[in-house]
């Protein structure tokens, strides 16, 4: 404590701001990860490392000491290529223009999304026509979207039925709606789930993909069985079949509706944080 009080009293304004330079890279560098698997990877290495070094220290293990120095420098070395996807993609980001400075994407129009999937879904469920849709939260899944037809257009239950007509050929394959609010991809490819431990033995692979993209993020998948015509949702890696209209629009309301909170951006921190200090600004003065 008194090394830390010691530290504390040489520093320097020089010193300060090389602090909040230091930390601002940081925290602008986390959201090029943030929202995809590395955030979960990366998690967990931090935290096996952190118990590893506690233990070290607390119980003086000379051996576990010297492999964790040594391997934390060839660990450094490793970070670009077990990362590099994330890597490259940000920096592809940072050159078109950054989704870092970027204002949150609005979610006020949840509501009109979720009555238009519940509209085509209830008519798709009628027609007994296999659809699957997903609904993007807060993770990434640009992959996915560059596997389909790319398509900007709005959610409106006429054009989620017209792709899923059996005789198109974009009814084979999934709609994405990205974090906007509109359709991004239609006919895209998802993974589909390795569990062994299926909600049901005899799943199709529009079932078998959603519980895949749902395990894998956290997006929200709408599916409709072509065979027996019941609507479920895929979240979280779990199911919940056998929704009627009323259901859906319940369930999706709770899991993708309005009372989501919005995603923050560093634009959007560095505004609030701005306008809480000019108030406490304008309040000091008065």
């Amino acid at each position: 404590m008194d090394q830390l009080i010691a530290i504390i009293n040489t520093l320097t304004p020089t010193d300060l701001l090389d602090i909040f330079f230091v930390t601002l890279l940081f925290y602008g560098a986390s959201f090029l990860f943030r929202g995809t698997q590395a955030v979960v990877l990366l998690r967990g290495v931090m935290t096996v490392v952190i118990v590893l070094i506690l233990v070290a220290g607390i119980f003086q293990l000379q051996a576990l000491t010297w492999l964790l120095t040594n391997g934390l420098a060839v660990f450094a070395v490793a970070i670009p290529v077990i990362f590099q996807p994330e890597l490259r993609r940000g920096l592809e980001q940072l050159g078109r223009g950054s989704r870092l400075l970027r204002r949150s994407s609005p979610v006020s129009g949840r509501d009109e999304i979720i009555a238009e999937i519940v509209r085509a879904s209830e008519k798709l469920s009628e027609r007994r026509h296999g659809a699957l849709i997903v609904l993007q939260k807060n993770t990434q899944l640009d992959d996915y979207i560059r596997t389909g037809t790319q398509i900007d257009s709005k959610v409106k239950a006429d054009l989620l039925l017209t792709i899923f007509w059996p005789k198109t050929e974009l009814h084979d394959g999934a709609v994405i709606v990205g974090y906007d609010g509109r359709i991004a991809s239609a006919a895209a490819v998802l993974p589909l789930t390795a569990s062994r431990n299926l909600p049901h033995p005899k799943m199709g692979m529009r079932h078998r993909a959603a519980l895949g993209m749902s395990e894998s993020s956290d997006a929200v998948c709408v599916v409709v069985s072509e065979e027996t015509g019941r609507i479920a949702i895929m979240n979280n890696g779990r199911m919940i079949p056998r929704l009627d209209p009323e259901r859906l629009r319940t369930v999706l309301g709770a899991l993708y509706g309005s009372n989501e909170p919005q995603r923050t951006t560093l634009r959007g921190w560095l505004a609030e944080r701005w306008a809480s200090l000019s108030q406490q600004l304008q309040e000091s003065r008065t």
